[in-house]
């Protein structure tokens, strides 16, 4: 074999998000493009707000000697800085730019921050449904990953589990909220109460455990009230982001990871996540990419695009008869599957040209994902589609 044999195993169970793209793309060459209704990835269809554009011209038509070498590992001071300002106003505690590193997308960051903490065989509990990469990211440095599901039903914390899933060897707990798959938000209470829980077992078994904010729906909520801050409610926290989703600019690669300021022993914390973008081959975000963002940081796309897709999907789906909570954020619906095997729905859509995500790929089967990110145009035309697949499986 010209591979690791765990490399290959990794590549036969990895995304099923891929292998349903990949589908779609042999689909789109027998049917056609404009008669297959992918909603598979979750590549915005959206473009950039009218600030990148004009922060992009001013930048190209202003080139600073030295603009493409070399910086410090955690990024561009200013750029760090303006992330910092907007955290410290939702935060109790200032955040300065030396509580930040800028890196490649939110999967960067996570990598980083588990290089950072881990030691071999730590545990990592992942909520399901979980990112999927989650694990291999775990796998990468040394860790374990324990899946601690949350409520089956609202798909919200479940606290006991958590806690009864807490052991000697538990290093961190990875949230993501809004969620992928299920676009479920946490709310203030739930993080609070996480907070306390936290805080009682790391007492209890006289170790740091970690809480890592994976955030990068967090500026697409539809929620009145503004996506509550994880600093407020978790001591030893830290929040990874991306500009993938909020900007779209997901092909950018451009994040960051931020550290709560009274995170104990932050200084060291924060040492070895610059440590860690080096050794891990990022060596630092990509300069242009961070120059674009730093005067962004109050700039979003325009969410009412993607209430009125959620709205439509949902409406019309609800009414055929399938199952799911009304999502509060992201670009996700997550419904129940109206046959038992998740995966055999799935391939039953596909003979309407629909191109679904099974569950099973987010650690829930029974269930199944649809990206709405997409072109409203694609929505519309899929929803006969939809109506004969209902009357096959209801």
């Amino acid at each position: 074999m010209s591979i690791a044999g765990k490399i290959q195993k990794s590549i036969e169970d990895s995304s099923w998000i891929r292998k349903m793209f990949e589908e779609g793309a042999n689909l789109s060459r027998i049917h056609g493009a404009e008669n297959v209704f992918d909603f598979t990835i979750g590549n915005p269809s959206v473009e950039p707000p009218a600030a990148f554009r004009e922060e992009l011209l001013r930048i190209a038509n202003n080139p600073q000697p030295g603009m493409h070498r070399y910086m410090n590992n955690a990024g561009y001071e200013e750029t760090r800085s303006a992330v910092a300002e907007v955290l410290s106003e939702r935060s109790p505690e200032t955040v300065g730019p030396e509580h930040v590193v800028m890196t490649c997308g939110a999967g960067g960051g996570l990598n980083v921050v588990l290089k950072t903490i881990l030691n071999p065989g730590d545990k990592v509990l992942i909520l399901a449904p979980f990112f999927v990469e989650y694990k291999f990211y775990v796998d990468n440095h040394g860790g374990a990953t324990k899946v601690v599901w949350t409520d089956r039903e609202t798909f919200q914390l479940d606290l006991d589990a958590i806690e009864a899933a807490i052991d000697p060897l538990t290093c961190c707990l990875i949230i993501n909220s809004p969620n992928n798959p299920t676009g479920v938000i946490y709310p203030e209470s739930a993080l609070k109460a996480l907070g306390e829980l936290l805080r009682r077992k790391e007492k209890e078994l006289g170790r740091t455990i970690f809480l890592i904010s994976d955030e990068p729906y967090a500026k697409i909520s539809y929620e009145d009230t503004p996506m509550p801050a994880i600093f407020n409610f978790v001591t030893n926290s830290v929040i990874v982001t991306s500009h993938s989703k909020d900007l779209a600019l997901p092909g950018e690669r451009i994040g960051y990871l931020a550290a709560n300021p009274a995170m104990d022993q932050v200084g060291q914390f924060m040492a070895g996540t610059v440590f860690c973008n080096r050794v891990l081959g990022f060596c630092n975000a990509p300069a242009l990419a961070q120059r674009l963002v730093t005067n962004l940081q109050r700039e979003s796309v325009d969410i009412e695009e993607y209430r009125s897709k959620r709205d439509l999907l949902y409406e019309h789906l609800t009414a055929l008869g399938f199952q799911m909570i009304k999502p509060g954020g992201a670009f996700y619906l997550f419904p129940k599957s109206p046959i038992e095997d998740d995966v055999e729905f799935v391939h039953m859509a596909q003979k309407y040209n629909l191109l679904l995500v099974p569950g099973t790929g987010f650690g829930a089967p029974g269930f199944f994902r649809i990206t709405y990110c997409i072109d409203e145009k694609i929505i519309h035309r899929s929803l006969m589609a939809w109506e004969k697949l209902a009357k096959e499986v209801f």
